[in-house]
């Protein structure tokens, strides 16, 4: 079961401020759950996952519009929340001395009412940025580092366009063709839609 909602703020990064849509996606059963990505409106988040347990709030990354309701949400549904510990440096810059509760790693596996989830790092947006992949569900959810259409954005402070493409290429477009991408922002794709343009966004640079 993927439900899903999108939550609306301000994404903030070297002194600019950007109005963004962010999605939330709620993975498991009638009844336990993991919360992938926490933006901007706990109460929202919470009433979605209703009365269903939470095992984890995993955050894809450490940009504050990812994170920015995270604390709030783990006070509101008694859950922790895992970060890979490269964006510990970003999340410090929302939250301060109040830090995750554990660190998400490369290879980790999350259970969940019936779902198992396969944590892959895959730097370049962030240092840390994570995307979590069911291969029986035949989907990945990229956070930021894949959307329709090309990579999530580099050229800002924590973030590297080569390292990004090589994620994408050695992690992402390896998976079967048919795996949906549900993303940290806007449609859903495919790994089969994306995979041929590899090339194109290397030659266009973002």
């Amino acid at each position: 079961m993927i439900d899903h909602l999108t939550t609306s703020g301000i994404f903030s990064l070297d002194g600019e401020d950007f109005e963004v849509e962010n999605n939330v996606w709620i993975v498991g059963s009638d009844s336990e759950v993991v919360v992938l990505d926490a933006p901007h409106d706990a109460a929202a988040i919470a009433s979605a996952i209703g009365a269903r347990r939470v095992a984890a709030i995993v955050c894809t990354h450490g940009h504050n519009d990812h994170i920015n309701a995270a604390v709030e949400l783990r006070s509101l549904v008694g859950a922790p929340v895992l970060l890979h510990s490269s964006d510990l440096p970003l999340w410090r810059e929302v939250h301060g001395s109040v830090s995750p509760d554990g660190d998400l790693v490369d290879g980790q596996r999350l259970s969940v009412g019936g779902v198992e989830l396969s944590v892959l790092h895959t730097p370049g947006h962030t240092p840390g940025g994570c995307c979590l992949y069911d291969s029986e569900g035949a989907v990945v959810f990229s956070g930021d580092t894949l959307f329709r259409g090309g990579p999530g954005a580099t050229g800002r402070s924590w973030s590297d366009f080569p390292t990004i493409v090589e994620s994408i290429r050695r992690r992402l477009l390896v998976l079967p063709a048919a795996t949906r991408v549900l993303t940290g922002h806007g449609e859903e794709t495919t790994i089969g839609d994306e995979a041929p343009h590899l090339e194109e966004w290397i030659a266009r640079g973002h």
